[in-house]
């Protein structure tokens, strides 16, 4: 471990065992790079990156807040043993062990359809647990999901002598969905209340929830079933009453609160509020909780914006203001409202600030860059680069990989590219082109990170002779709201109309086979791809679809509702995005892969359009993973994307 510290204001660090280290690799670094260069990838490299992976320092901030230390990638310290949680949920009911180590049980209910303490609404909304501790730990506030009208869904177990049925609840698009409540334990009285929340119908989502400083308040953002309002109530925590509602959002296509209040240290009447309905981009609001004042737009920058802390008077966020494809560091007063960028770098930067906010450190990588990290003032006069990435392998930068944009299909956008050109590209020459797809909510896959986002699978295929091209759409994140929102009620219309508008600009250069075109995507990604084959069948010859969402009437309530609403309310959007009877359109080779246990696209959607096809006398390719759920991990992995490899091989 070394130290960085200030010292008449320099940064003073030892270098001893860096310089050794660099004089190692400079060595031995040309030969062992010469012999990398002779070969190209093998699929473990390509899927579980074995020797590829960027060994980084760690760091800290130790005891003194002006020193950060870095450990060296082959010397991290081990982590600790966790501490035990003071709450916790176990066959499906909620317990906390006190401080003499003495369990009590919180609640106690009988019926496996009604869960305590664990996370709801399938991990929507931005929530990701259900045990909510109050500041000064004297309740605990949880979430009750009775899930007993839920629809069960059976998955097969083949691990068992002769196969068992694991029935999980499953609530799909239309029909019957979970009731949450939230109650608040005081470990003192032993007693539980539960918030009185009456907004919508018992079907609503309770999001976000956030302790009021004093711990004798909670504040939940309640929103109804069809994703169309919000209200962000706050209750007594001692008797579970509504004592108002601060802040009202709607809108015809959605609102999707996903984050809790921020609570400012320095004033505990206020609060920050995370929305894009307001202004067309996630952005965060001053509030006041006692009405004070309106609420104020605190980041006020037409991008989207995400938080990182606060120290004193500034609160710290990451912006997409420069582009899209980066991410950048700001701060701004809470006083005067005045911002200020504080990373420069080209590319994508996290970064910590540190306890008495005097500095912070970054860690950035772009297209070219793989990694450095950095230490600067929050004041934006000084910084120091403390460590640079060394130059990767060889097997990850034979093939030139490059970013740009293509317009969207209305015209108003710039959609972000990666594109990995061939091993030993001659321009002269046709190659084929693999379409690596995902376009669905919530995913951004092209970045300026090293290598633009591009995967060692994408390389791997160029190294054999592809051109591996990957854009994103309308209807992924970062862009804004509108951006995002262009997909609402007929999914996957307006993604394959910005996809088809890169495939054109692509296939424009003469470089390009046309008649050599391949997609591939997982989950929506999947869904993407059937869609791509079935509607430009002159385009694409070969498709690999992983986990692919079929019908969205088979989708969960929670993430389909918002998009697609209901079959009900949106019978013509449904018929249109449907991918069942455009079985019969099929013309290009289609390999479906999915796992057999998949819980969140589950196994009704690829089955059912197979038989889709075997009606039509249509011809598919099967393969399932028996004991995998919707993603393909591990070491089976490299079978998985050998098989995806073999097929674009055999057929393209």
């Amino acid at each position: 471990m070394r130290q960085i510290f200030l010292k008449n204001n320099q940064y003073i660090y030892g270098m001893k065992k860096i310089t050794l280290i660099l004089l190692a690799l400079a060595f031995a670094g040309p030969f062992a790079f010469a012999q990398e260069a002779r070969r190209t990838m093998t699929m473990e490299e390509a899927v579980l990156g074995r020797g590829l992976t960027i060994q980084a320092p760690t760091w800290h901030w130790t005891g003194d807040k002006t020193v950060v230390a870095l450990d060296e990638p082959s010397a991290r310290p081990m982590r600790g043993v966790r501490p035990e949680p003071l709450a916790y949920t176990r066959d499906n009911n909620l317990y906390y062990r006190d401080a003499a180590g003495t369990e009590h049980a919180i609640t106690a209910y009988q019926n496996p359809g009604i869960v305590c303490g664990t996370s709801v609404s399938r991990n929507e909304f931005g929530i990701n647990g259900g045990i909510f501790v109050s500041p000064d730990s004297s309740k605990i506030a949880f979430y009750r999901k009775d899930e007993r009208a839920v629809t069960l869904f059976p998955l097969l177990d083949i691990t068992t002598r002769t196969g068992t049925l694991r029935e999980i609840r499953y609530p799909m698009n239309g029909m019957a969905s979970e009731h949450i409540a939230l109650g608040v334990y005081d470990i003192a009285k032993g007693t539980t209340v539960w918030m009185d929340v009456t907004d919508f119908d018992d079907e609503r989502y309770l999001t976000n929830i956030t302790w009021g400083p004093g711990s004798d308040r909670i504040y939940i953002q309640v929103l109804d079933r069809p994703q169309k309002h919000v209200h962000l109530n706050v209750y007594d925590a001692a008797d579970g009453k509504c004592l108002g509602t601060l802040l009202t959002e709607e809108n015809d296509r959605w609102v999707e609160p996903q984050e809790p209040l921020v609570f400012l240290e320095s004033d505990p009447d206020q609060f920050l509020y995370f929305t894009d309905n307001r202004d067309g981009y996630k952005n965060y609001y001053l509030c006041s909780a006692s009405g004070k004042f309106a609420p104020k737009r605190l980041t006020d920058v037409d991008a989207d914006c995400s938080y990182v802390t606060q120290r004193g008077r500034y609160v710290y966020y990451y912006s997409a203001e420069v582009s899209p494809v980066e991410n950048h560091l700001f701060r701004v007063d809470l006083k005067t409202g005045k911002k200020q960028q504080l990373t420069r770098e080209e590319g994508w930067h996290m970064c910590q600030v540190s306890p008495d906010g005097k500095y912070f450190m970054d860690t950035w990588t772009s297209l070219d860059e793989p990694r450095v990290m950095g230490w600067g003032t929050t004041d934006g006069k000084k910084f120091t680069e403390l460590w640079r990435a060394p130059e990767p392998s060889p097997l990850l930068t034979s093939c030139k990989i490059e970013m740009g944009t293509v317009k969207s299909a209305d015209g108003k956008y710039d959609n972000h590219y990666g594109l990995v050109y061939p091993l030993d590209f001659d321009p002269s020459k046709k190659y084929p082109v693999i379409l690596y797809v995902y376009g669905g909510p919530h995913t951004q896959l092209i970045r300026d990170v090293y290598q633009g986002g591009m995967s060692r699978w994408d390389i791997y295929m160029a190294q054999h002779g592809y051109i591996v091209f990957t854009m994103d759409n309308r209807g992924t994140p970062n862009h804004g709201a509108e951006y995002e929102k262009a997909i609402h009620g007929q999914c996957g219309q307006a993604e394959m109309a910005d996809q088809m508008e890169g495939m054109k600009w692509l296939m424009s250069h003469p470089w390009v086979d046309r008649d050599r075109i391949g997609v591939h995507g997982w989950s929506y990604g999947g869904f993407m791809t059937i869609s791509l084959a079935v509607n430009y069948p002159d385009v694409f010859k070969v498709a690999v679809a992983g986990g692919p969402v079929i019908d969205w009437k088979w989708y969960e309530v929670m993430y389909g509702e918002r998009y697609m609403d209901t079959e009900a309310t949106n019978p013509e959007g449904f018929a249109k995005t449907s991918l069942i009877p455009r079985a019969k359109d099929l013309k290009a080779k289609l390999l479906i892969c999915q796992g057999a246990i998949d819980d969140t696209v589950v196994w009704e959607h690829s089955l059912s359009f197979v038989e889709s096809c075997i009606k039509n006398n249509v011809q598919v390719d099967y393969f399932p993973y028996p004991t995998h759920p919707h993603n393909v991990r591990g070491v089976d992995r490299v079978h998985l994307m050998d098989k995806v490899t073999m097929y674009f091989e055999d057929y393209l």
